[in-house]
């Protein structure tokens, strides 16, 4: 099984920022190295659990998952921030929020069909962080770092390191999506792009929005779900300076993850002019029942969010105790058309390589 450690978010940006910029030191408030007054979202993002022992002691888990949280945690590391641990209930291995982070010794058992590129994305990588899978739409890898692990991540094994690129690399992707008159729309992913800072992020929107067949920006993040600080005034700015259309694609999973915190860092992107979507994975343990799936479709809305994707998940080696059936699957939907209303029903898809958009179930 190929394995990968995620490169730490703060040694990443840095190197990056001093590729971008030279010796030239950035204004403080920004969070490089000397800088007395590093953005709250970044202190955060530091400190954020590592240590799947820690993790455990924290939420007062019997010492009986400790095994198999090291094995998992061995193959793909443990990373919770605090803000998003705050919402697990100490003492119940089931948390549904907790089940998304925790390693198990599951991980470490082979699978027939999980694979390590499950979306067979190395196909479709034409330079180094450019993802062209769908007409009309290009995929910028902004930044190889997340703020969680998520245990059932379909990219936990993608190659991060050769998929990291300098300003220079960026230009070239620049450049291809200037040369495509068809290219209608720029996704900034990663890992997760809000991962990256804003001084970068700025540079690279700025850049984005001088192509003049752009119309669309979409940020697909969890960022201000586990760490909502991160939608402050300095991310804030560059999205409101951008001509494009904005689109954020959040990743919620459960009611549970949407606590006041991250209803008022929504509440800030709409303010910027953003439209607000969510896309969830259906996964064993977590939301597979209609309550659990109307609550969120609910609470969602309830943050100014609409459901668009519930995908089933992707077979991505180490994940296959998340699977549910897709007959299963069917069953929950169908069940969830009884109680919710039309435009809050996500759309059960099924991401297939080589096709040419998302299939639905």
């Amino acid at each position: 099984m190929i394995t990968r450690s995620p490169i730490p978010l703060q040694r990443h940006d840095e190197s990056e920022e001093s590729r971008q910029n030279g010796s030239q030191r950035e204004a403080p408030g920004t969070g490089r190295r000397g800088s007395p007054t590093p953005p709250a979202w970044q202190a955060q993002l530091a400190g954020a659990i590592r240590d799947p022992r820690e993790l455990c002691r924290r939420l007062g888990l019997d010492e009986r998952w400790l095994p198999g949280a090291e094995a998992g945690h061995a193959l793909f590391e443990v990373r919770v921030p605090e803000a998003f641990l705050s919402r697990m209930h100490p003492g119940d291995p089931d948390d549904p929020l907790l089940r998304q982070v925790l390693p198990l010794d599951a991980e470490a058992q082979p699978v027939p069909g999980y694979v390590v590129d499950p979306l067979e994305e190395a196909a479709h990588t034409p330079a180094k962080g450019l993802i062209h899978k769908y007409a009309g739409r290009v995929l910028l890898i902004a930044s190889p770092a997340c703020a969680v692990n998520c245990r059932y991540c379909f990219r936990r094994h993608f190659p991060y390191a050769e998929n990291s690129p300098s300003t220079a690399q960026w230009e070239a992707s620049l450049d291809t999506l200037r040369g495509d008159s068809t290219i209608r729309e720029a996704i900034l992913s990663g890992g997760d792009p809000l991962a990256a800072s804003d001084r970068r992020l700025s540079w690279l929107v700025e850049r984005l929005g001088e192509i003049p067949h752009l119309k669309r920006l979409r940020l697909h993040t969890r960022l201000p779900v586990v760490i909502p600080d991160r939608v402050d005034d300095a991310l804030l700015a560059w999205l409101c300076a951008t001509r494009l259309q904005k689109v954020v694609v959040l990743h919620i999973n459960h009611a549970d993850e949407i606590d006041d915190a991250v209803i008022a860092a929504c509440a800030r992107l709409r303010g910027a002019g953003v439209t607000l979507l969510n896309q969830s994975v259906l996964l064993r343990g977590v939301n597979d029942s209609v309550a659990a799936l109307a609550a969120l479709s609910e609470r969602l809305f309830d943050a100014g969010v609409l459901p668009y994707y519930l995908h089933v998940l992707d077979p991505v080696a180490g994940a296959a105790h998340f699977d549910v059936p897709d007959e299963e699957a069917r069953e929950l939907v169908a069940g969830l058309r009884e109680v919710l209303p039309g435009f809050l029903m996500p759309r059960l898809v099924r991401e297939i390589p080589g096709e040419g958009s998302k299939t639905p179930l």
